[in-house]
């Protein structure tokens, strides 16, 4: 008989892992318990099999507690987050007092509550109690095939067949996550901290003009057509505290990220993932910017596609650590004005597309691969015209070109550019009309620069530096009214300046 039971729950075990995409979940062949598990979109089926027989109905509602405690320790290693436990025991007797109670379905009393329905084979009621099994599980009886003699290297065959499912299982996992060595990793952290301390020697990190001189991201350039700096901001770092965030974290997403994906295609999505967020932050922000933040978080969506391809390893180890760190990152990315949230983003979508077109090692799938190559593209391709035609109608983008014209002393063109952007859409004519003021002083049009100025103060009062040339302006034509309602103006508004503080006593004496 005893022989009889363990045939029969191991044939069970490997006919449902066989024949109805049940995986192995936990073996103990010495305690000779089996746990599978049976996953259908959120729903997961789970079969626990039992050589245990009990004497008594409390004994056995003992180890349907016991059943449960088990069952919650196992989530986190199941796929579906509906879970419904098949408790079945196979024995050669069933208790001797009455137990049929415990066949009802029983849930826990929480949320998404796991549910239990039990099966108690014995040779007493041994068809009644399959027929029950087979029709809740939907599945049909295994036949037995071996004889008596057969049996017991049958039971010794699938125990090892169940075992080697398991190890194979664990083997997967480690496959997964040690593909690759983060060597590339090491380079670019290399790379990085060799290109911070040249920009810091060029004349400091922080200096705007340096950055701009050494590749940092800045539009007027890239519409003229260096293309190159937004690969070669991906590079260079504005500050030795956004250098360590972002080594920190091409130290620990990119040796993981290369360890899953291998170094080639590692490289390959780090790219990717850091041109799709510079021309997201070329499109969207008129912003100078640098630094390595959309290829990082090009990484975050590696590790997203990663958890998208094998749901359960992806959620057994980091997964709900990514997708917090992730949505603390956007959000902080919303909240302080200094991020370029839109390399985040586009450097995000970038490489998870990019981990699309490589895909992970031994899962390649052409249609999906070629289907990401032409997504990518076309992303690609619409950031770069819509960033060409935002940045062209935008006076943000036309304040950074005048001051690069202001520095070459180009006066005549600082007129005409900001003079086009005041037919524009936008809330910097203020700033427009003042930096127009500015060049008419410099060419000697002083009545024109004088009608912008007061123009600029209509709609911004707050000003100083306009206050300040009209009240030069107005002294120079011997309107001293003028010239001290404007003087006092700019020094309410700016008192500690020692250039306003020199004109306020020369116009009041």
């Amino acid at each position: 008989m005893y022989l009889d039971e363990q045939y029969a729950m191991y044939k069970l075990a490997h006919h449902l892992v066989t024949n109805h995409q049940f995986e192995v979940l936990y073996i103990n062949n010495k305690e000779e318990e089996i746990w599978l598990e049976q996953n259908i979109k959120r729903d997961s089926n789970v079969v626990r099999l039992v050589h245990k027989g009990f004497d008594w109905k409390n004994h056995l509602r003992n180890d349907v507690a016991v059943a449960f405690q088990r069952g919650k320790a196992l989530e986190k290693v199941m796929k579906g987050k509906f879970i419904t436990i098949h408790n079945i025991y196979f024995s050669s007797h069933p208790p001797v007092d009455e137990w049929e109670f415990l066949k009802k379905p029983m849930q826990l009393k929480e949320k998404n509550a796991m549910k239990m329905q039990v099966y108690y084979i014995a040779n007493e009621n041994n068809t009644d109690e399959k027929n029950r099994l087979f029709q809740t599980l939907g599945v049909e009886e295994p036949e037995v095939e071996e004889s008596e003699e057969e049996k017991e290297s049958a039971v010794l065959n699938y125990k090892k067949w169940l075992e080697d499912a398991i190890h194979a299982r664990k083997k997967e996992v480690e496959n997964v996550f040690f593909f690759g060595k983060p060597f590339l990793t090491y380079i670019l952290l290399a790379i990085n901290i060799v290109l911070f301390i040249w920009l810091e020697a060029r004349g400091g990190s922080e200096d705007i003009a340096n950055l701009i001189a050494s590749g940092a991201k800045y539009n007027p350039y890239i519409m003229d057509g260096e293309w190159w700096r937004i690969i070669s901001s991906m590079f260079l770092h504005i500050g030795v505290f956004h250098l360590l965030m972002n080594m920190m974290a091409v130290y620990y997403l990119g040796s993981t990220v290369e360890r899953i994906y291998g170094s080639g295609r590692f490289l390959f999505i780090y790219f990717l993932a850091g041109i799709g967020g510079g021309l997201a932050s070329f499109a969207f922000s008129t912003n100078v910017s640098a630094g390595a933040s959309g290829a990082l978080f090009g990484l975050f969506g590696a590790l997203l596609f990663f958890g998208l391809i094998y749901k359960r390893i992806f959620f057994q180890t980091m997964g709900t650590g990514i997708l917090t760190i992730l949505a603390i990152n956007i959000v902080f990315g919303f909240v302080v004005p200094q991020i370029d949230y839109s390399a985040h983003l586009g450097g995000l979508v970038a490489g998870f597309i990019a981990s699309a077109i490589v895909h992970l090692p031994g899962k390649r799938k052409l249609s999906t691969q070629l289907g990401a190559i032409l997504v990518y593209i076309a992303i690609i391709g619409g950031l770069a015209i819509y960033g060409m035609q935002h940045n062209g109608n935008s006076q943000a983008y036309d304040l950074m070109q005048i001051d690069e014209l202001m520095q070459e002393e180009n006066f005549q063109e600082v007129i005409d550019i900001a003079t086009e952007g005041l037919n524009k859409e936008g809330e910097l004519e203020a700033n427009l009309l003042f930096q127009r003021s500015y060049a008419h002083i410099q060419i000697g049009n002083y009545e024109q620069a004088q009608e912008d100025l007061e123009r600029t103060i209509e709609m911004d009062d707050t000003f100083a530096e306009a206050h300040y040339n009209l009240a030069i302006l107005y002294g120079n034509q011997g309107d001293l009214t003028k010239a001290r309602e404007a003087i006092e103006r700019a020094k309410e508004l700016n008192p500690d300046d020692e250039k306003t503080n020199s004109l306020y006593e020369q116009i009041m004496e």
